[in-house]
C-alpha cells in the first residue's frame, strides 16, 4: 500500500502578477516519490482554516520544508522582527498546531530548516533572530545559487552527537552541509535532543526523545544534494521507514 507524505507549503506572490499561492519546491515532490517511494500530498498554509485532525488521518508522514519567511516571533515569546523580515503567519497558523498533533499521535515528521525551527518552537524552545548578529556566531547565510550548483554545495562542517540517529547514517563524527539560514535555534526544546552542532556552538539537528516516536529536524536541505550525497540520502530513507512503520501500524487497524 502506498504511503501518503503530506509536504507544508508556504504562502508566496508569483511575478508579474502577484498572485497568492500555496507552494513547496519540486525538491520536497522528488524526494518523497524518488527516494521514499511515497505519495506526495500538499499541505496549504490557509492557517486557522487547516483541519489539523483531518489532515492527520489523510498522511503517514510530514515533511516540514524550508522557506525564506521566518516563524512569527510571538510563537516563542520574542520582540517583534524588524520591518523587513519576511513572515508567513497563515503557515505558522497550519504548521505550528499539526506538528503537536502529529507527534501526539506517533506520525513521522522531517523538518528541514524553517521546518527544523518549527518543530523546536511548537515543542517549546526558541530561536536566534539573526545568528551573525550574535557574539561568536558565523553568518549561517550562502546566497542560494541555480539548483545545479546546490546541488553539491557544503558551506562549514557540524559536529554529530556519537550514538545518535544522524551518527548512525552517517558513520562518522563529521559531516558538511550546507546552510542557507538567518536564524538558528537558541534553547533547544525540552523534548528534544541534538543530534549535531556547528564549530560556533549552534544546533544544526535534533530529533524527539524516543518515547514520542519519530521526528526529527536539520538545518541544512539534504534534498538538495540527495542524489550524489549519502548522508542526505540516508536521512530521507530513514524518514521513509519510519513512514512505511507508521501506515502498516494504521493498516493494522492499531
Amino acid at each position: 500500500m502506498t504511503a501518503f507524505i503530506g509536504i507544508s507549503c508556504c504562502r508566496k506572490e508569483f511575478e508579474p502578477s502577484e498572485a497568492l499561492a500555496h507552494a513547496a519546491s519540486d525538491t520536497y515532490v522528488q524526494a518523497v516519490s524518488d527516494i521514499i517511494g511515497a505519495f506526495p500530498l500538499l499541505i496549504p498554509a490557509n492557517g486557522a482554516g487547516g483541519d489539523v485532525e483531518r489532515l492527520l488521518g489523510l498522511f503517514d508522514g510530514i515533511i516540514l520544508t524550508g522557506s525564506y519567511s521566518n516563524i512569527g516571533p510571538g510563537h516563542y515569546g520574542a520582540e517583534p522582527h524588524d520591518t523587513e523580515t519576511h513572515e508567513d503567519p497563515q503557515r505558522d497558523g497550519v504548521t505550528l498546531p499539526l506538528i503537536r498533533a502529529a507527534i501526539q499521535h506517533a506520525v513521522p515528521i522531517l523538518g528541514i530548516c524553517r521546518g527544523f525551527q518549527e518543530l523546536n518552537v511548537a515543542l517549546g524552545g526558541t530561536l536566534h533572530q539573526s545568528l551573525c548578529s550574535v557574539a561568536g556566531k558565523m553568518d549561517h547565510w550562502t546566497p542560494l545559487q541555480s539548483l545545479a550548483l546546490l546541488r553539491n554545495a557544503k558551506t562549514h562542517s557540524v559536529q554529530v552527537t556519537p550514538g545518535g540517529w544522524l551518527h548512525s547514517l552517517a558513520g562518522a563524527s563529521e559531516i558538511l552541509v550546507n546552510s542557507h539560514h538567518n536564524q538558528g535555534i537558541e534553547r533547544l526544546a525540552p523534548s528534544l535532543l541534538a543530534e549535531a552542532v556547528a564549530n560556533d556552538g549552534t544546533i544544526e539537528a535534533a530529533r524527539v526523545s524516543g518515547a514520542l516516536g519519530f521526528a526529527v529536524g536539520v538545518q541544512w536541505h539534504p534534498e538538495y544534494d540527495m542524489y550524489t550525497d549519502d548522508v542526505s540520502r540516508r536521512i530521507f530513507e530513514s524518514f521513509g521507514s519510519a513512514v512505511a512503520a507508521h501506515r502498516d501500524v494504521r493498516a493494522a487497524g492499531c
